[in-house]
């Protein structure tokens, strides 16, 4: 079981979103009132490559412990400061497989699509912050920090404090790739 930490959203593409007291999650669409809503394709760059795609981008999670990692090197980032749409504590988000879904407070489900990618405009926010969110693991791949995408698959209400109980997807389990 993890927590809802924050939840945030922002109806334009900046690149930080203010939190608030409580978020919709609409089935099929993402976080009701954020600029990335939709079916398809919201994400700026992607929408100009192709805006008929499915938007497997629909809600961002971060984990908080993230937060905690970047304090020791040197940065200040906190919830919906990096673009997530809810943030997590006590969840291994990025270990977690392809297919998962993450029941949220009472009502919402989603269902994870894969890691966020981190760009450049993270360098913009805070220099240096992109290359803190990458890594590379014991065999040299990369690794992505910045959080997941998922997609909603029931609709419900989300507040800070919710509880966030994993549901794994059935063996053998696959890693998340990139989105």
């Amino acid at each position: 079981m993890g927590v809802v930490i924050a939840v945030c959203r922002s109806a334009t593409h900046d690149f930080s979103k203010p939190a608030d007291e409580a978020i919709k999650l609409v089935e099929g669409l993402g976080v009701k009132g954020d600029s990335h809503f939709g079916a398809t394709v919201q994400h700026l760059v992607r929408k100009r490559e192709d805006p008929t795609k499915p938007n497997v981008r629909q809600v961002h999670l971060i984990h908080s412990e993230l937060f905690e990692e970047l304090k020791s090197a040197g940065f200040s980032v906190g919830p919906g400061q990096i673009g997530e749409n809810i943030t997590t504590r006590g969840i291994d988000l990025l270990g977690l497989p392809d297919g998962t879904r993450l029941h949220i407070g009472k009502d919402a489900v989603v269902h994870v699509t894969g890691l966020r990618n981190p760009c450049k405009q993270l360098d913009g926010f805070q220099p240096g912050l992109m290359p803190a969110l990458l890594g590379r693991d014991a065999a040299g791949n990369i690794t992505r920090k910045s959080g997941i995408m998922s997609v909603v698959l029931r609709s419900g209400i989300v507040r800070p404090g919710d509880a966030i109980a994993v549901e794994l997807p059935p063996e053998p389990h696959r890693p998340l790739g990139k989105v």
